[in-house]
């Protein structure tokens, strides 16, 4: 039985919204995707090419809602992009693009992919060859939404900063590690792992200053977990004193309130 984390991300808030260890005959992507619900709210799925897949586009298309993923460099793909009867656009921000409107071999219906080209290093591009188009590197993405094609590939591109926020939760929270034998032993650790990466950002942005809303968990403990202090019982409290060179009590006081 094979155990794989799955983790989404919301893009703007950070934190993780779906999170399942699963073994290889327990569940399937597009079930996954599924159990997301979009009940009153507006969904657009932004997945890499692990995910390029007709079921699972067919399940969020079922489900009403917007997806952008990045699609693997089929020869389908490929051939049409590199004809010489398209023409690529170059966008406000200086892409290179085109649409498509078909589908791969296998597929039922024809669907929108984004095609941006980039021209390769000029070593690369040095290096003679036979084939049109061979001097650029092609990238592909199928979507629903109305968006500009080049705004499709900036808005995929800061897909970059939710693999950062999976990394501080796999490093900085030891998600990565399975810590026991049984499989759903694991499954609960993982799900507690979770939760606390998610109260982490409620707190951060419920409690601290802005400024401080960037801050992984790594550093956060060492500013304000890992303090040299002493311990002092009263009566009635017990008092954390801490040295009065403290760089950031302010912050810490603030978020005892």
């Amino acid at each position: 039985m094979l155990c794989h984390g799955m983790v989404c991300v919301v893009g703007r808030m950070r934190d993780l919204i779906l999170q399942l260890s699963k073994s290889s005959i327990y569940s399937t992507k597009p079930e996954i995707v599924a159990n997301i619900k979009s009940d009153d709210l507006e969904i657009l799925f932004r997945m890499d090419s692990g995910y390029f897949d007709e079921k699972i586009i067919e399940t969020i298309e079922s489900l009403g809602c917007k997806y952008l993923i990045k699609a693997k460099s089929y020869s389908t793909l490929t051939s049409q992009a590199t004809n010489s009867s398209i023409v690529f656009v170059k966008g406000e921000e200086g892409r290179e693009t085109t649409e498509l409107y078909t589908k791969l071999v296998k597929w039922e219906k024809d669907r929108r992919f984004v095609v941006s080209r980039v021209l390769k290093p000029e070593k690369e591009r040095a290096q003679l060859s036979l084939l049109e188009g061979s001097e650029y590197d092609y990238f592909f993405f199928v979507t629903n939404t109305t968006l500009l094609s080049e705004k499709v590939v900036i808005y995929y591109e800061k897909r970059g900063n939710a693999e950062n926020y999976i990394k501080e939760a796999k490093y900085d929270m030891a998600v990565g590690h399975l810590l026991l034998k049984s499989f759903w032993a694991n499954e609960a650790v993982f799900q507690m792992m979770m939760l606390s990466y998610n109260l982490f950002l409620l707190f951060k942005f419920d409690s601290l200053d802005s400024s401080e809303y960037r801050q992984q968990i790594k550093t956060f403990r060492l500013k304000y977990v890992f303090l040299a202090a002493k311990i002092i019982k009263t009566a009635r409290y017990v008092i954390m004193k801490l040295s009065e060179n403290y760089p950031y009590k302010g912050v810490y006081e603030k978020c005892l309130v």
